[in-house]
Parts: structure tokens; sequence; C-alpha cells
């Protein structure tokens, strides 16, 4: 049996509260329309388009990124399986940035009727809709942070936490094991450095043994040792339950 559709993003909203049997049946339905599939390395949505509507992605890995006129690119966020691409950005004329597929991604569509039509079911999916929002901005500045204050060990090590703390929170690890499908390339553009700085951090994290990586094979050794060097605290991912009082089964 195929788990529902929108399982993941639940997975990710029950940080937050956790919804009646008919708020999660309203969810699934919601995000259980024709998925669309976006292959790997190819745009879900491009810079200067008009917004379809609100993606969100089922399987694979998706990216934000902006393109200076000389082709240079900055990825600018990573979305993962349960997460909504920007929830307002439907209001947009015009798309200010892209949305690429890392992997092949599947996602569906939703659109601004579905999103108000979701938020009216009640106080406890409206706040889960804007609790994620907020989680959203919150990396955003941890990014910010990163590029504007952190060095380049510290810089790659806040990432590799972050990506733990994520997937961890819509049960895609085990263990201390997970997938990450980021080339050095990705990894220098969404760090600012260059892929022969990342390749230099990635063997000193190794020499210190803190992590294993091969191909898209990941395992943090020493996740206490790797949030040390980050100076990583989870704080601004929001996923310690704050919102229990919202709980629709108390």
């Amino acid at each position: 049996m195929s788990a529902p559709p929108a399982h993941r993003l639940l997975a990710r909203l029950r940080h937050f509260t956790v919804f009646s049997p008919e708020e999660r049946n309203a969810i699934n339905s919601a995000c259980g329309g024709s998925a669309l599939v976006a292959r790997q390395r190819r745009d879900l949505i491009r810079e200067g388009d008009r917004p379809r509507g609100v993606p969100l992605i089922l399987e694979g890995w998706a990216f934000r990124y902006k393109t200076l006129e000389d082709g240079r690119r900055q990825i600018i966020a990573l979305h993962l399986p349960g997460d909504l691409c920007d929830i307002h950005g439907s209001i947009l004329r015009k798309m200010d940035h892209s949305i690429g597929a890392l992997t092949q991604v599947r996602y569906v569509e939703l659109t601004r009727d579905q999103i108000d039509d979701l938020a009216a079911l009640g106080p406890r999916v409206h706040q889960a809709l804007w609790w994620d929002s907020l989680t959203t901005a919150a990396i955003q500045r941890e990014w910010t942070v990163n590029l504007g204050q952190r060095d380049a060990l510290e810089r790659l090590s806040h990432l590799f936490c972050e990506l733990i703390f994520r997937l961890r929170a819509v049960g895609m690890i085990d263990g201390l094991r997970c997938e990450i499908p980021l080339t050095q390339t990705d990894l220098a553009e969404a760090t600012g450095m260059t892929p022969v700085h990342v390749n230099r951090m990635v063997q000193e994290l190794r020499s210190r043994q803190l992590i294993r990586w091969k191909g898209r094979e990941f395992e943090a050794l020493d996740l206490d040792g790797l949030c040390d060097v980050a100076m990583f605290n989870p704080a601004y991912l929001h996923l310690d339950h704050e919102g229990r009082h919202l709980d629709a089964l108390g």
C-alpha cells in the first residue's frame, strides 16, 4: 500500500501540531492531484515565469537558485520531500528566482484556492501553514549568517547538520546515515566556496572522523562533534513541539 501523498508534509507539520483524522484526510486530499515529474537538473519553474501554484515536493530533492548574467549561480535553498516551495509565491506576478530539480522530482502544484481552503479548515491547519512559512524564513536567515560570518569548515559542517535534522524530521534517515545527492559544485554554490575548497573541507571533516561520504551515501560519524565545529543550534528549525497546545488529540 502506497503512502498518502502528503505523508512527508504531515511528518514535518507534526512538529507544530497533531491534526485530527479529518484534517489529515483533507490535507492528503488537497495534495492528491496528478503528480508532475521534473527530470534531474531540469527546472520546475524559471525566474520570470508566472507562478502556477505552490510546488509540494513528494519525492526527490529540489533547490531554489539565482543566476547572474555571466552564468554564475547561487543556490539559496534546498527543498526536501514534504517541503512546500514558498507557500506565498503564487501571489507574485512573476518568479524572482528559479526552482530546479537536483534529482528526479515528483511534485504536485497546490493552487492558491487549495491553500486557502486548507487554511479555512481551522486554527490548527492555518497556524501550521504559517509555522511552515516562518520556519522557511528562519532557514533563510541562517543561510545568510552562514555566508556572512562562518568560515569555510563551519559553513559546510552547518549545512550537513541542517540536512541531517531536516531529513530526520520527515523520517528519511537511518540512525545517522542518509542520502545526500549533492555534488561538490552544488555545495560550492550553496556555501559561497569553490568546488576545490569544498573538496578540501570535506577531506578535513573526513580526517577528523566526523563524516563518511561516498557517492550519495552520507553518515555523520560524530554528530555532536560536527555540531561543535559548525556551532550548530537546531532551534531555528523549530522542531521542538512548541505548538503542542494546538493538538487535536490533547
